[in-house]
């Protein structure tokens, strides 16, 4: 089985924030709403701002053209390592959670010396929920979408809970809509005179087990009947309800009067799974690469910020950015400041007024067991090695385009455009068409061959004159800075108290309980 079909890590509400700090900014307002919404698995060319007609993504579009559509941001290339990155601010190489995934019956976690963005958040008064996946110690980091199980090494087991407790009852739901009404129901009970942080992270649109890994309701699957190839139906159908979440999402926010001070993040958490990858069909076109490689198509994330409190909105955002970066931007946004050294900028002011960010650098990866590493320095990039033994190493549809339209008056019209327009914050269509066009990365020609060959030399390739095409490197190799910085790998082997046979058939926390 490959490594990639087993991923670790599933709660719903389980962080509750006890308010300590002040919940006023220095004005005298309170801090803004933080609502971070990541993706799993979401590919480049799976939302429609990206300039794909295939796969309708209106609530996520209306965000994205009313606010940033970020598109120089990175993600690393697999679960684990980009939640940790998230969560702390570090690279992953600085925290030991740079190699693969974590896995349900690994004895390891998230280091506990880490001061994590929620606690961060707590220390200037938010009030503090997680619903969805967690994948930074125990539990796994896939489902099935009706039933909850999940299938890793060495087991079978039920995985969702509400809060630590084994959530039965959920039976027969499906997950995203589960994740949805909880977040719903968190906005709607919330006591507004006090900040909120909701960290919502879907399961969609991962795949399943094995031996079913797109499931969704049918009456969702029937909508993309247009689509002849049967696993990207399906997943145009996990794609849907999670665009669906997005806009409950944003209309529970503008009911509960909290849309007007609030921020919302919208980003994958590494590229997409294309071409069968994983079980999957997800698209990052035209970039080269898929899931848990080190090329764009799997560190490029598709990803959007929206807020009234930035200064400068519906615009690209062309600023540098890695997702290790949100945990000093967002603390920023809220009135705070980070004082200790992380590998994460801020760089809030640089994306509301439109300014210069100020990375210059982003490391990708630097991973010493599958032997690879990238490396952003301005325009350039470096890649030493690859995962799969470069199999996986090509460019992976579909380009969603031809055959298709864009429905912009769906974009206006979905519950997102229309919470956006009640608080005169509307996406006209001359706005989403310039908006899109310069979203959109056009294929450039690949008439002259370019020699890559990665397992035999590093590559090199300007990402802002073509980001599809490689070529030779042979200058330093700067990366060797980095790995000097790094930690080992935290991994450990699977631990038999893991195996859910031992708990009733559920994924648990098995060190607590042993």
């Amino acid at each position: 089985m490959s490594p990639i079909l087993t991923q670790p890590g599933f709660v719903i509400a389980i962080i509750l924030g006890i308010i300590l700090g002040l919940v006023c900014g220095i004005h005298g307002e309170i801090r803004p709403h933080i609502i971070f919404i990541i993706a799993d698995d979401l590919g480049w060319n799976d939302v429609g701002f990206h300039g794909s007609n295939q796969i309708p993504t209106p609530n996520i579009d209306a965000l994205a053209y009313s606010g940033l559509i970020l598109n120089n941001y990175y993600v690393t290339p697999i679960c684990t390592p980009s939640r940790s990155a998230l969560m702390t601010g570090y690279y992953p190489i600085h925290t030991g959670m740079q190699h693969s995934v974590l896995y349900g019956a690994e004895a390891r976690g998230l280091p506990l010396s880490e001061k994590l963005l929620p606690q961060y958040l707590e220390e200037l008064g938010y009030d503090n929920h997680i619903v969805g996946k967690w994948h930074l110690g125990f539990w796994t980091g896939h489902q099935d979408y009706f039933d909850h199980t999940a299938v890793e090494n060495p087991g079978w087991g039920l995985d969702m809970r509400r809060n630590l407790n084994v959530a039965y009852d959920l039976h027969g739901q499906y997950s995203t809509d589960i994740f949805t009404r909880e977040s719903v129901r968190i906005i709607n009970s919330h006591n507004v005179s006090s900040p909120l942080f909701l960290y919502l992270a879907h399961t969609a649109v991962h795949s399943g087990n094995p031996y079913e890994p797109l499931r969704a309701p049918d009456s969702e699957i029937q909508k993309f009947s247009y689509i002849k190839d049967y696993s990207r139906q399906r997943f145009a159908a996990i794609l849907s309800k999670l665009d669906e979440s997005v806009g409950e999402v944003v209309k529970a926010l503008k009911n509960n009067n909290m849309l007007k001070n609030s921020i919302i993040v919208f980003t994958t958490d590494n590229g997409g799974p294309a071409a069968g990858f994983n079980l999957n069909a997800a698209s990052n076109y035209p970039l080269k690469g898929v899931k848990n490689t080190l090329w764009e198509g799997g560190v490029r994330g598709a990803a959007l910020v929206w807020s009234p409190l930035i200064e400068k909105s519906s615009r690209i955002a062309n600023q540098s950015m890695h997702i290790s970066d949100w945990l000093p931007t967002l603390v920023e946004a809220a009135g705070g400041e980070v004082t200790k050294g992380l590998d994460g900028l801020s760089i809030w002011s640089a994306l509301s007024k439109n300014k210069k960010s100020g990375r210059q650098e982003i490391l990708h990866n630097i991973d010493d067991i599958y032997g690879n590493s990238a490396l952003t320095v301005g325009p350039w990039k470096i890649v030493k090695g690859t995962t799969y033994n470069g199999i996986w190493d090509s460019w992976y549809g579909p380009d969603g385009r031809t055959g298709y339209s864009y429905n912009v008056t769906l974009v206006q019209n979905s519950p997102a455009g229309l919470a956006l327009k009640s608080i005169g914050n509307p996406v006209t269509p001359e706005v989403i068409q310039t908006i899109r066009n310069q979203a959109t990365i056009q294929c450039l020609s690949k008439d002259t061959p370019v020699v890559c060959k990665p397992l035999e030399s590093p590559c090199l390739f300007n990402i802002l004159q073509d980001p599809l095409r490689e070529g030779e490197f042979s200058t330093k190799d700067i990366l060797t800075a980095y790995n000097k910085t790094a930690v080992p790998p935290g991994n450990l082997p699977l631990d038999p108290r893991g195996n859910p046979k031992c708990w009733d058939y559920v994924w648990t926390n098995f060190g607590d309980n042993s």
